[in-house]
């Protein structure tokens, strides 16, 4: 049955790495509002680090989308089914706007749905509430309306709690270094091999640390130091947060980068440097420019 003060609120946004990043604030403004509430996140196994000594969240329910295709999917997902039925949450909000999280939230027999105006694929039907959304807005803007629907208030000072990260072994943090991250899942937001190069020699002698997820071979020069497919999430958070700067192309860690330091250069090839969302966001354009006199005591 819904309440006026949730005793219970289940999120549900399993991904991406930076969609999860601006939710952050979000959620913040949720626990301020409800202290006592018992807040639960649906967010997907390989991004629930991000979580990780989150005063916010309760607890963290696992939906393991990479298992949940294929061949016996359905041996995975009804036990799955199962335990999400037993959430039962007063209240569940959807952030990912989807058909697929609008039946998440459904399928915890949450007593109440909310969720965003132009939410995707038929979930809108599924919502007993919409915040009223541009997609104009940053997706920050977004989802910090879908968390004043349900009672949040949202004031100057927004809080986004970042992990502290892990050191990574055998790397020595002195002398200090900027941290390159070229790579994205859109190969036209990646950088070329030969852009990275330059970079790289452009900053000799001082250390350009290369990281992220990629099978593309570099000829690094001697001051860069090659960590690509090394770092842990928690490992690539420590090391953004002890760079002297961070250069990234449009990705989730641009936008951890974002959260964390201003000491940052996002490069944009041809997303959006304005939108949130679906698209790409600058550093800061969020939590640094937009909502900037808030922003800048978010993190």
């Amino acid at each position: 049955m819904e309440t006026e003060s949730p005793n219970s609120i289940l999120i549900v946004k399993p991904s991406s790495l930076g969609d999860i990043v601006h939710t952050l604030p979000a959620v913040a403004a949720l626990r301020d509002a409800y202290p006592r509430a018992e807040i639960t996140w649906v967010i997907n196994p390989e991004w629930a680090p991000l979580l990780r000594g989150n005063q916010d969240v309760n607890h963290v329910h696992l939906f393991p989308r990479r298992e949940l295709g294929g061949l016996g999917a359905s041996d995975k997902l009804l036990p799955w089914l199962k335990k999400t039925r037993l959430l039962k949450p007063d209240l569940a909000l959807d952030f990912q706007g989807l058909l697929r999280s609008a039946l998440i939230a459904k399928s915890s027999k949450a007593a109440a749905i909310y969720g965003l105006s132009d939410s995707r694929e038929g979930s809108r039907w599924f919502y007993k509430k919409r915040a009223k959304v541009k997609r104009t807005q940053h997706a920050v803007e977004r989802y910090l309306a879908l968390a004043e629907l349900a009672g949040a208030s949202v004031g100057d000072a927004l809080r986004c709690p970042i992990p502290s990260g892990d050191p990574l072994p055998r790397f020595e943090e002195y002398p200090p270094f900027i941290l390159l991250h070229p790579f994205a899942r859109g190969e036209s937001k990646s950088l070329s091999s030969g852009v990275i190069e330059e970079i790289c020699t452009a900053f000799a002698p001082t250390r350009v640390v290369v990281v992220g997820k990629s099978q593309r071979k570099i000829n690094a020069p001697d001051n860069c130091v090659e960590l690509t497919n090394q770092t842990s999430l928690l490992q690539l958070i420590r090391l953004i947060r002890v760079a002297s700067f961070i250069i990234s192309v449009d990705s989730g860690p641009m936008h951890i980068a974002a959260a964390v330091t201003d000491k940052l250069l996002s490069i944009h090839t041809w997303s959006s440097q304005r939108a949130g969302g679906d698209q790409a966001s600058p550093p800061g354009t969020a939590l640094q420019n937009q909502r900037r006199s808030r922003a800048r005591r978010a993190c």
